[in-house]
């Protein structure tokens, strides 16, 4: 906690969880009960964006291998890349992570008051918990984790279970949360979840 004074003008919630947790299904329940939403993900897209200087740099590492016909970024064939090679990981995380948190900064001060979700998957791993107020994990079980990923992403599950062990085990995250929600379940009680600590928070 940063102090009381953040609590009488805005809260910051930070949201994590492994890998196909379903993190982006509890932001759209916190958004639709009035918080604000901050995604992590969404500012990683933008900054690969051709002509960008990270889209330059990922392009002088990796090479034009990773690229679409049309010039951008392939993230599956990057991530088939770095989540074989924790090297590689290593370095694209050197390129993201300064510019992603920076993106992330400059949004949290424009907002001044309410409820602030900030939505990002290695919010741990980045060395930004410092940031929020509240920490939530969003947990589920590892047999529907990788379920959703097959469906989700075609991934096979040796492919699913390598990008799992690269993040943060979800019991060390949950040891450090100050909310969890399980997401194992149905779509209503995820919403129940979330809608508590709304309650709690907003108290």
């Amino acid at each position: 906690m940063k102090g009381q004074s953040p609590f009488r003008k805005k809260i910051i919630l930070g949201l994590t969880g492994s890998f196909g947790s379903g993190k982006t299904t509890v932001a759209r329940i916190f958004k639709s009960l009035g918080a604000k939403i901050i995604d992590a993900d969404r500012i990683a897209h933008q900054i690969i964006k051709p002509k960008s200087k990270i889209y330059k740099k990922i392009i002088n590492i990796f090479g034009k291998k990773i690229l679409k016909k049309d010039k951008t970024i392939n993230r599956r064939k990057l991530g088939e890349l770095v989540f074989n090679s924790s090297v590689a990981l290593k370095k694209l995380n050197r390129l993201m992570h300064p510019e992603i948190i920076g993106q992330i900064k400059k949004r949290l001060n424009k907002i001044k008051k309410g409820i602030v979700v900030l939505d990002a998957p290695l919010l741990i791993e980045a060395g930004i918990k410092n940031l929020v107020d509240k920490l939530i994990v969003v947990k589920i079980d590892k047999d529907k984790q990788i379920l959703r990923l097959k469906q989700r992403y075609l991934l096979d599950e040796n492919q699913i279970l390598k990008r799992i062990k690269m993040q943060i085990p979800q019991a060390k995250k949950i040891k450090i949360a100050d909310f969890v929600i399980d997401n194992t379940g149905t779509i209503k009680n995820t919403y129940r979840q979330v809608k508590k600590i709304m309650k709690i928070i907003s108290a």
